[in-house]
């Protein structure tokens, strides 16, 4: 009925970092179209044979990890998303949510919260358990009571669902904008500061350690954005999670600012991925560069119960028609995109419906 709009899509539009119609074929599908869409909000319409997890006619939501149930690392009741077979819905698999019908595996299917409509059902559930992955997913540095987590890209996607799942867990978030309307919505959503990004110009890879001179000089600018944190924080306590994903630009200053044995968490890298680690922050205050990646099936439904229990807004700003989804994704490509996320509808005749039309 619905379709959320990401930028794994642009991604595959690009064909960078991966020319996705490639690992279709790996996985025996056509590669030479690709149905892209990776968040879909829907009726199931049809099952295969030992489907009994979700019957025709359930309304449901979908999110965009899956994976070969016969791989021996999910036979052995490893997480999925450390298996040679994991691959994202939409994007490294074909068939995705931009059609008519799509199709999907059973684990995939989710209940849809009866109170949103088919466009907010289907915006917040890959970034949703994404974030909760991230904020969650990695102990001993899960938020708690009281954690301060440093949010990038607040604003965003990723961003507005971290701080939402933050909230909800009694942590602190502090977001990092690029504008006060920005700074205003997430605000709103819970966040106990936030930080405009303009404001600093140290971005990018430190230069090498043995220029002492230009070392320094970037330092300087990593330690004022720290102090800078601390104030939107209201306190002089550094960050036990960062939530990551820019990438190139800003890991360095993450790892600076992270708190001794808290965790940088990533999960893509929107603006390059040849990110510099100073090793010294690392080993010396026993600090953590974690890589994470979508989630598993209990994740996913940790998230969907928090949506379907009202506790996370998926932030809907924008809802396109199907004819209109390329259009969604040159904004997000070219950073024009509004703030939350977006969504386009597929079979559904007109935005605000929560079901099928009565008869």
């Amino acid at each position: 009925m619905a379709a959320g709009i990401n930028y794994n899509n642009v991604w595959a539009a690009k064909g960078v970092p991966i020319d996705v119609t490639k690992v279709h074929e790996r996985f025996g599908e056509p590669g030479e179209f690709h149905i892209g869409g990776s968040d879909a909000s829907g009726v199931v319409w049809a099952t295969g044979e030992g489907v009994d997890s979700v019957a025709v006619g359930d309304r449901v939501v979908v999110h965009c990890g899956q994976w070969d149930q016969d791989d021996p690392v999910v036979a052995a009741g490893q997480d999925p998303g450390f298996a040679t077979s994991f691959r994202i819905y939409g994007y490294e698999s074909n068939w995705g949510s931009f059609a008519q019908f799509t199709k999907v595996q059973a684990h995939q299917c989710l209940p849809k919260a009866p109170h949103l409509t088919w466009e907010e059902a289907a915006a917040p559930t890959l970034v949703g358990a994404t974030a909760y992955r991230m904020l969650l997913g990695w102990p001993p540095n899960v938020v708690g009571e009281g954690d301060l987590v440093l949010v990038w890209g607040g604003a965003g996607g990723l961003g507005c669902m971290a701080i939402q799942i933050v909230r909800e867990m009694g942590g602190k978030a502090v977001a990092v904008v690029s504008s006060e309307d920005k700074a205003d919505f997430c605000l709103k959503l819970g966040a106990v500061g936030a930080l405009d990004r303009t404001r600093f110009s140290h971005w990018g890879m430190p230069p090498h350690w043995s220029d002492a001179e230009a070392y320094a000089q970037w330092a300087e600018g990593a330690k004022a954005f720290g102090k800078a944190l601390w104030e939107a924080a209201g306190e002089k306590r550094s960050p036990r999670i960062v939530f990551e994903h820019p990438g190139e630009e800003t890991v360095p200053t993450s790892i600076f600012v992270c708190d001794g044995g808290g965790m940088v968490v990533i999960c893509a890298g929107t603006t390059g991925y040849n990110a510099v680690a100073d090793l010294r922050y690392l080993w010396v205050r026993q600090k953590r560069l974690q890589g994470s990646h979508f989630a598993n099936d209990e994740q996913a439904a940790a998230f969907n119960r928090l949506v379907m229990d009202g506790r996370i807004d998926p932030c809907l700003s924008q809802t396109f028609q199907f004819g209109e989804i390329g259009l969604a994704h040159q904004l997000m490509s070219e950073n024009r995109h509004p703030v939350g996320n977006m969504a386009a509808l597929v079979s559904a005749a007109t935005t605000g419906m929560a079901d099928l039309p009565s008869a």
